[in-house]
């Protein structure tokens, strides 16, 4: 049951990064943004594929996050790739300064969503992963569509009088 207070309309996602990254732990933070540029990520115009975060004296930017200039606007259009800055608690940001510092880590954009009418990003501090642990996790991704295939075909010959 959704209550009116945690309301998440989810307007772009990031599906590569669970396919390139072990995502470790995971963070809300609201972001900042000019004009018409909620509109254009209300209408999904918005792409995370290739962004990244980084942290500069204590604050933390998003980078390669792609939002399309909006159809209906006036003159005034911000540039689609600018860097923009993300808003947290200092506690975290210091909290995820110090999980960073570890070799091979970095954060990534998963999600950007709209919570009681404010844009969030969900991002996360993530683990590259190599290219044979990319093989071994779509191997047994086939491995388990194919198991489902086997007993949806078994549960189907027999609903179907056992053709």
């Amino acid at each position: 049951m959704s209550s009116k207070t945690d309301n998440k309309n989810i307007a772009v996602t990031n599906r590569k990064a669970f396919h390139n990254y072990v995502i470790l732990k995971k963070y809300e933070a609201g972001i900042v943004l000019l004009g018409s540029e909620v509109k254009s990520i209300r209408s999904h115009k918005a792409s995370l594929k290739d962004g990244y975060v980084y942290l500069i004296k204590g604050e933390l930017f998003i980078t390669g996050l792609h939002i399309a200039a909006y159809s209906n606007s006036g003159s005034f259009i911000p540039d689609p790739d600018r860097d923009r800055k993300l808003l947290m608690h200092k506690k975290e940001i210091l909290k995820i300064s110090s999980e960073i510092k570890k070799t091979g880590l970095t954060i990534i954009p998963l999600r950007l969503y709209f919570r009681n009418g404010r844009v969030k990003i969900e991002i996360a501090v993530a683990k590259g992963k190599k290219l044979y642990d990319k093989r071994e996790a779509l191997k047994k991704e086939d491995q388990n569509r194919d198991a489902l295939r086997q007993i949806k075909g078994v549960i189907g010959l027999d609903r179907n009088g056992g053709r």
